[in-house]
């Protein structure tokens, strides 16, 4: 056999153990994730799909130096982390990478990241299945500076049908809350009881209610934000800026206390609320389930100030005629 067809057939030989190779990280990262990007689904509302194929390519596989010496499994930078940081060429020489404790505090933070910045809500308007939607919005968004982006992550997602992982688990009836549970708060006829989806891990002790489309639960006696925090996969300063505290402190019992970020603005059916004596911004944030920047930036309230007594203040914002 010629040198030539010999260099050949042993450069395709090479070509496909690299290949099945790369095949095999990528489906022992799958599994290894797959759990944790489901929480995260469950919990935020991001594609399960999506996180995994990001997760995937940024981090190729976990073989990454970020996912190997920072637990940086989706490439996030440092702008508005007080964490710990590790630096690393990128779009620039050196520039400052997010560095976690683990893996799983890793998933949290790209949840949190998408979640919680004004550029990427628009995505959760989406279908929840809509992962090709998704990975357009992502690259919109400006994630990524790679113009193939998309079609990266959606090529994972088709070759390794992680679309599967978007199917929700059929819904299970909450437990029983126990005999000393708080019946401080009454349930409106606006607020119903949720039913969870089966979320590993996660405390179900205590009833889950939705006030217009935003969970939340009464708080016992004793508790703190720390505890529930940890009791509902959240960080501390997640729950703490959903529900407008500084700082963590014990929860008298009774408290609302919500799980996800309250609306921007109210409904057509609840557009404005005439202020009564001793209510405060925050109490009506937490009432009507609104934010309290949201409630201020629609009412014209500087910061610091507070609404007075009879003051006729919006939910939403006017209609545009």
């Amino acid at each position: 056999m010629p040198f030539r067809t010999k260099f050949i057939l042993c450069m395709a030989v090479l070509a496909s153990i690299v290949a099945h190779a790369a095949n095999d990280a990528r489906l022992l990262y799958i599994e290894k994730y797959k759990s944790t990007a489901i929480r995260e689904m469950q919990q935020n509302g991001i594609p399960a799909s999506i996180t995994l194929a990001q997760g995937c390519l940024e981090s190729a596989d976990g073989t990454s130096y970020l996912a190997k010496e920072a637990n940086n499994h989706f490439g996030i930078k440092c702008a508005g982390w007080r964490g710990a940081t590790v630096s690393r060429d990128d779009d620039a020489a050196g520039e400052c990478f997010r560095k976690y404790a683990s893996a799983d505090e890793s998933f949290r933070d790209h949840s949190a990241f998408l979640r919680y910045r004004d550029r990427y809500a628009f995505l959760f308007d989406l279908d929840p299945t809509d992962y090709r939607g998704w990975a357009y919005g992502l690259s919109r968004a400006g994630y990524a500076t790679d113009p193939k982006y998309p079609e990266k992550l959606i090529a994972i997602i088709e070759n390794y049908k992680l679309f599967r992982y978007d199917i929700l688990e059929p819904e299970v009836q909450l437990p029983a809350p126990p005999a000393n549970a708080p019946q401080a708060v009454e349930v409106k006829p606006e607020e119903t009881v949720v039913r969870l989806k089966n979320l590993a891990g996660i405390d179900l002790t205590h009833p889950v209610y939705e006030r217009y489309g935003v969970l939340y639960i009464v708080a016992n006696g004793g508790e703190t934000y720390f505890s529930l925090a940890r009791d509902y996969n959240l960080f501390l300063n997640e729950i703490l800026k959903i529900n407008d505290e500084s700082r963590n402190h014990v929860i008298e019992s009774g408290t609302i206390v919500y799980l996800e970020p309250k609306r921007r603005q109210g409904t057509a059916e609840m557009p404005a609320h005439v202020v009564e004596e001793g209510e405060t911004l925050k109490d009506l944030s937490q009432r009507f389930a609104i934010r309290q920047n949201s409630l201020r930036r629609i009412n014209h309230i500087s910061q610091g100030a507070e609404p007075q007594p009879g003051m006729l203040l919006l939910l939403k914002k006017p209609d545009r005629k």
